[in-house]
């Protein structure tokens, strides 16, 4: 079931940071908590984020796109995040992370026009004994083959 998403407001987006911004390092903690209620982190929060924290516009740009959990639009109703660390090379992920994208008809990092899916590249879930491996919504799956990844994109349509 896909989450249901704020709209994003100035002032949702200052009750956030409020929570967070004296703890050291509140950067981290407060866009999780802006993408938790908007589902992304909206363009006009940055500036927001980068005044309550004395830090650059460029500076938060750069938290933001450095790591693959964080998103500048909301996802689809499912996400899909297939490994493509070494160890998930190694064990075929490319040809599964091609197959997808044939599939859904879209490239790694895009949402579906149906908004159906977002097919999410990620860096390691730990499960390198069990490679190749992803993540659907919330459930990890190791030791995933052609036949797993179909019965996942099953699972998108229910």
């Amino acid at each position: 079931m896909m989450p249901v998403y704020e709209t994003w407001s100035a002032e949702r987006t200052a009750e956030i940071i409020a929570q967070y911004v004296d703890q050291p390092g509140a950067l981290l903690p407060i866009l999780h908590g802006v993408q938790a209620a908007f589902g992304c982190i909206p363009e006009p929060a940055v500036p927001i984020l980068a005044d309550a924290l004395n830090l650059s516009r460029a500076e938060v740009h750069g938290v933001v796109t450095f790591y693959h959990d964080f998103r500048r639009e909301p996802p689809g109703r499912h996400v899909l995040k297939l490994c493509r660390a070494e160890a998930c090379q190694a064990a075929g992920c490319d040809a599964l992370a091609e197959r997808a994208q044939a599939k859904l008809g879209v490239g790694l990092g895009d949402t579906t026009a149906d908004e159906r899916v977002t097919l999410r590249p990620t860096y390691c879930l730990g499960l390198c004994a069990v490679a190749p491996s992803a993540m659907f919504d919330d459930r990890v799956i190791g030791r995933l083959d052609a036949k797993r990844l179909d019965a996942l994109l099953e699972e998108t349509w229910a």
